[in-house]
């Protein structure tokens, strides 16, 4: 009887299957060889990248990084944290000449401005490219603000101020502009919506005496930490 269609010797005496003549072609495929030296899988050799490509490569990433990092700094500087130099000693002697101090941006969009903050505003009353000022936050929108003698009166109560060396002078004492009883000679109501602030120096401070309460939409911040020098680090 003959065999089927498509049916193949399988004995020991039969022709040898397909291949069988041809040894390499059982071995793995990554010891192959080819005229050309030995077959790694189906790839061809690869040359190693040149020292320019490198080169430019890490300087790619670098650049990368550099302007990650600056554009986190300038995010920073813009919405949670800046650094200020101080530039006259009216804060003395809480803030010194040349001292760097951290501002925290973010905080009054959270909460209010409190009594006794030290903060950095904008100039009252001039232009944009003028220096922010710091002063220190003494009255309240709505609280009155008076001054007998020496001494800090708000709503009638005198005002501890352990932060100041010496009262000193405070002049002057009447009219302060922009008060709700403007221009009554006695006290400053301040408006709601504002703070008045003074300098910790009084003698030497042109603050809210002169230019009277600030909106407090033109606060920047408040410090909270005093950077430099290094031997002064500490909170404001």
């Amino acid at each position: 009887m003959s065999a089927g269609l498509g049916s193949q010797p399988t004995s020991s005496e039969g022709a040898p299957p397909a291949g069988q003549d041809r040894p390499e072609a059982q071995l793995p495929l990554e010891w192959r060889t080819s005229p050309d030296g030995p077959l790694d899988g189906d790839q061809a050799p690869q040359t190693p990248p040149s020292a320019a490509r490198r080169a430019w490569s890490l300087v790619s990433e670098w650049l990368v990084v550099g302007v990650c990092a600056l554009g986190l700094a300038l995010l920073l500087k813009t919405f949670l944290v800046e650094v200020f130099v101080i530039p006259s000693g009216s804060m003395e002697p809480t803030l010194m000449v040349d001292n760097r101090v951290v501002v925290y941006k973010l905080g009054y969009r959270l909460h209010d401005v409190n009594r006794g903050d030290v903060i950095v505003f904008r100039h009252p009353g001039q232009t944009a490219d003028a220096d922010d000022l710091i002063k220190r936050v003494v009255a309240l929108g709505g609280e009155t603000f008076e001054i007998r003698g020496t001494q800090v009166h708000i709503d009638g109560a005198r005002l501890e101020e352990p932060y100041l060396q010496q009262a000193g002078s405070t002049h002057p004492t009447v009219p302060i502009p922009g008060c709700v009883n403007d221009p009554e000679p006695d006290l400053c109501v301040v408006p709601e919506g504002e703070v008045l602030v003074l300098g910790d120096n009084r003698p030497d401070s042109r603050d809210g005496r002169y230019f009277g309460p600030i909106d407090v939409d033109t606060v920047v911040g408040r410090a909270f930490l005093k950077l430099w020098p290094p031997n002064d680090l500490g909170g404001v």
